[in-house]
C-alpha cells in the first residue's frame, strides 16, 4: 500500500517536470520564433530602406519631335526610330486603362510590384498545360524592363528586373507607374505609347478610343507583328476578343458590352508610310540650325518631344515647287533653287534647294559657288547713289571700252550680252533695265570696288568678295540666299532684319527653349533703297530684260536678272515678299539661252501665286525722295514743250537736276513748275497702282 502510494507520487512529480519542461520548450520556441521574426522585419525594414534609398538608372523614354509651319501645323515628326508622344492618364481612355490591367495585370493594384499569387497561378496553369501559357511578370515589371533593361531571358535579368519593379513601386504611385507603361509599351510599326498608337491606328487621340478599338489596342503589345491588323487581321481579332473576356471576367464590363464591342467594325487609318515632308531642303536647314546655332541637342532633337515653330507658309512652298516644275518639266538636267522671305520680318516662307530631295539632298540655295552676274548690280548701284553726284540721270557711253585699273598695270575689257550696244550715253535707268555691262563697270570704276562691297557687307552678304572691276557683273560667287537677303533690305527701306526659319522651340512640357527676338537694323537709307527701287520696276517694263513676264506680274514688283556662262537668276520683290531664283548645273556646264530664260517665268509666277489673294500695293514712299519730270535726253528738267519725251523719274532730295530743259520758257517761275512736278508724279504714281489693281482684281 505504501509503495503504491509512493510510486503515485512519484509519477505525479514526474508528469508535473515533463510538463514544466514542455511549457518550457514552448517558450524557448516562441522566443526564437519572435527573434526571428522581429529580425525578419528589421532586414525586411532594412533591405526595403537600402531600395528606396538606392537611385533608379535613368529612363530615358523618346519621345517625337515636331516641326510645324507658320500656320501651327506639323510638317515634320523626328525620331530615333521611336515615334512617340507622351500623355498624361487622364488624357487616355477609361476603356483602354481597364483594358490592359485586365489583360496583362489584373492584380496591378493590389500587389507591391511582384505578384506572388499571380507568379504561382501562372506556374501552375504552365505546368498543367506542359506550356508557356501565362506569363508573371507584372505591368511593374514590364515597366522596369522598358526603361532600364533588355529583353534577354537570363536569371541575372530576372533578378534585377523585380528589384527595379520594388524600387519603381516605393518611388511613384499606381496611377504613376500605369502612366509610364502606358507611354512606353511598343504598338508596332515604330509606335511607340498608346497616344502615338491611337493616332496611326484610328486618327484619334487615346482619350477617344472606344471600347473596342481600346480592346484592340491593348492586345498588340503581347506580339506587335502578331497581332498587328494590318498583317494579321485574324490574329488581332482572336486577341480582341480575349481582352473583352478578362474585363468580363474582371467586372470591368458586361457580356453584352463585350459582345457588342467585338461585333463593331473598326476602320484602320493607312499605314504611315516613309514620306518626304512638304519641304524637305527647309526642314533640313531647320534641324542644322536648331542643333549649331541655338544649342538644341541632337538627343533632344530626335527624342525629347520637342516642339519647333518655324516660318514656312505651306501656299508659298507649294508654288514654289510647281514653278519650278512647270517651268523646267522639258529641262531634266537642269537644277533650280528658290528661297523666299518676308522683307518686313526676315522670316524664311519658302525654300527649295533642288528639283528632286530624293535623289539629291544639296540644298543650293546656300551654295556659295554661284556667279550671280547682273544680279549683283542693283548692290553696286545702291553704293553708287549714296555718292555725290550720281543720280538716276548719270550717264555713260554704252560702246565697247577697255578700262584700265591698278595704277595702269592691268585692264579689263567686258562685254554686252550678244555685243549689244547703245552706242550712245544712256542713263542709270536705261543701264539697269537693258542690263548695260559697259555702264555697269564705269560706275564701280568711279565709286572703287571697296565701296561696293562696303554696301554689300551692310545689306548681309558675307561671301568673299573680290575688290575688282568684275565686281560690278557679279563675278564673285554670292548664295541665292544672301541674295534674297540683300534684296530684302532694299525693299524694306533699308532695315535689315535677319534671315530667320525657326520662331520658337518648346519642351516636352511646353517650356520656351528658344524664341526668336527681331533685331531691326537701319544700315541703308530708306531714300535711297527707294529710288532704287523706282529704277529696278524698269527691269519689267517694254524694253526691260525681264519684260516677258510683266503680263504675269499684277503688283508692283522691283528686281533684276542675271546671266553667266553657267547660270541664270532672277532677285526681285514686292512690298510684302522677296524671291531669289537661280538655275544651272551642278557641274562645269554652260547654261544656253533658252534654259537662262527660265529663271524669270519661276519668280513672276512663284510671285502672283504667292501673293494671289494680297491686293497690290506701291512701295511706301521714303522722306527725302522727290518725283520729277525730266528730259531724259538733256538730263534736266522736263518743261510742258518736252511733251512725250519727258519722265518721271526720281530723286534723292539734293541730287535732283537743277536746270530747266532749254525749251521752257524764261517767264515761267521756276518752283511753281517744281510743285506742279511733286503733283503730276504722285498722280502718275497713283493711275499706275490702280492700274495694277484692276488687272489683280480681274484676273
Amino acid at each position: 500500500m505504501l509503495r503504491m502510494k509512493r510510486t503515485a507520487k512519484n509519477k505525479h512529480a514526474k508528469n508535473k517536470t515533463t510538463a514544466k519542461s514542455k511549457l518550457q520548450l514552448l517558450k524557448t520556441i516562441a522566443s526564437i520564433s519572435f527573434t526571428l521574426c522581429v529580425l525578419s522585419m528589421i532586414c525586411l525594414f532594412g533591405f526595403l530602406l537600402y531600395f528606396s534609398a538606392q537611385s533608379l538608372p535613368a529612363a530615358k523614354v523618346q519621345q517625337t519631335s515636331q516641326i510645324l509651319d507658320a500656320h501651327g501645323q506639323v510638317i515634320d515628326i523626328l525620331h530615333a526610330g521611336q515615334h512617340r508622344k507622351i500623355v498624361r492618364l487622364s488624357e487616355i481612355s477609361d476603356d483602354l486603362i481597364h483594358a490592359v490591367v485586365a489583360i496583362e495585370d489584373r492584380r496591378f493594384y493590389d500587389h507591391f510590384g511582384i505578384d506572388l499569387y499571380g507568379a504561382a497561378r501562372a506556374l501552375w496553369v504552365n505546368l498543367r498545360r506542359m506550356a508557356a501559357v501565362q506569363g508573371a511578370s507584372t505591368i511593374t515589371q514590364q515597366l522596369a524592363r522598358n526603361l532600364y533593361l533588355n529583353h534577354e531571358r537570363t536569371w541575372d535579368r530576372k533578378m534585377k528586373e523585380a528589384i527595379y519593379a520594388l524600387q519603381l513601386e516605393m518611388n511613384f504611385s499606381k496611377d504613376e507607374i500605369l502612366e509610364l507603361y502606358l507611354n512606353t509599351i511598343y504598338f508596332g510599326h515604330s509606335l511607340y505609347g498608346i497616344e502615338t498608337a491611337a493616332q496611326a491606328y484610328f486618327g484619334k487621340s487615346a482619350r477617344d478610343l472606344t471600347l473596342a478599338e481600346s480592346a484592340l489596342l491593348a492586345g498588340v503589345p503581347k506580339g506587335a507583328l502578331y497581332y498587328s491588323p494590318y498583317y494579321n487581321p485574324d490574329n488581332a481579332k482572336k486577341r480582341q476578343k480575349l481582352v473583352l473576356d478578362a474585363m468580363v471576367e474582371a467586372g470591368m464590363i458586361t457580356r453584352e458590352e463585350a459582345e457588342a464591342a467585338y461585333e463593331e467594325e473598326l476602320v484602320y487609318q493607312p499605314l504611315p508610310e516613309e514620306r518626304l515632308s512638304p519641304a524637305p531642303y527647309f526642314i533640313d536647314y531647320v534641324k542644322q540650325t536648331a542643333v549649331q546655332k541655338l544649342g538644341i541637342s541632337q538627343e533632344q532633337l530626335y527624342g525629347g518631344g520637342i516642339k519647333i515653330y518655324t516660318t514656312l507658309d505651306p501656299h508659298m512652298q507649294r508654288a514654289a515647287e510647281q514653278a519650278i516644275a512647270d517651268h523646267l518639266q522639258h529641262y531634266p538636267d537642269l537644277q533650280a533653287a528658290l528661297i523666299a522671305l518676308d522683307p518686313r520680318t526676315g522670316h524664311i516662307k519658302a525654300m527649295v534647294g533642288g528639283r528632286d530631295y530624293k535623289v539629291n539632298q544639296y540644298n543650293r540655295v546656300f551654295a556659295a559657288s554661284r556667279q550671280p552676274g547682273s544680279a549683283f548690280k542693283p548692290i553696286m548701284y545702291l553704293a553708287a547713289l549714296r555718292q555725290e553726284g550720281f543720280n538716276a540721270l548719270t550717264r555713260y557711253r554704252s560702246e565697247p571700252t577697255t578700262f584700265t585699273y591698278d595704277e595702269g598695270r592691268k585692264t579689263y575689257t567686258p562685254s554686252n550680252f550678244g555685243n549689244q550696244y547703245a552706242n550712245e550715253e544712256i542713263t542709270l535707268r536705261q543701264a539697269i533695265a537693258k542690263s548695260d555691262n559697259i555702264y555697269a563697270v564705269h560706275t564701280i570704276m568711279e565709286i572703287v570696288p571697296e565701296r561696293v562691297i562696303e554696301t554689300a557687307r551692310q545689306l548681309g552678304i558675307t561671301s568673299p568678295l573680290q575688290p575688282l572691276p568684275s565686281l560690278a557683273l557679279g563675278a564673285s560667287p554670292v548664295s541665292p540666299f544672301e541674295m534674297a537677303a540683300a534684296y530684302s533690305v532694299i525693299a524694306n527701306q533699308g532695315v535689315r532684319m535677319a534671315p530667320t526659319a525657326i520662331l520658337r522651340i518648346e519642351d516636352a512640357r511646353g517650356r520656351i527653349l528658344y524664341e526668336n527676338q527681331p533685331d531691326a537694323e537701319q544700315v541703308i537709307e530708306p531714300a535711297y533703297t527707294y529710288v532704287l527701287t523706282k529704277l529696278m520696276e524698269s527691269v519689267f517694263e517694254p524694253g526691260g530684260t525681264a519684260a516677258r513676264v510683266a503680263h504675269v506680274l499684277k503688283r508692283p514688283t522691283a528686281g533684276k536678272t542675271g546671266t553667266t556662262n553657267s547660270d541664270a537668276w532672277m532677285v526681285g520683290f514686292t512690298p510684302e515678299l522677296t524671291a531669289a531664283v537661280w538655275i544651272g548645273y551642278d557641274r562645269d556646264r554652260t547654261i544656253s539661252s533658252a534654259e537662262a530664260s527660265r529663271a524669270a517665268p519661276i519668280f513672276a509666277q512663284f510671285m502672283e501665286e504667292s501673293l494671289k489673294h494680297v491686293p497690290p500695293k506701291l512701295f511706301p514712299v521714303a522722306q527725302g525722295v522727290i518725283s520729277l519730270y525730266v528730259d531724259p535726253t538733256s538730263g534736266t528738267i522736263a518743261t510742258p514743250k518736252c511733251g512725250e519725251h519727258a519722265r518721271l523719274e526720281y530723286f534723292v532730295k539734293g541730287s535732283e537736276p537743277g536746270e530747266f530743259c532749254s525749251e521752257h520758257t524764261a517767264e515761267q517761275d521756276r518752283d511753281d513748275l517744281l510743285e506742279q512736278h511733286e503733283s503730276e508724279g504722285a498722280e502718275q504714281e497713283r493711275r499706275s497702282w490702280w492700274e495694277d489693281l484692276k488687272r489683280w482684281w480681274f484676273r
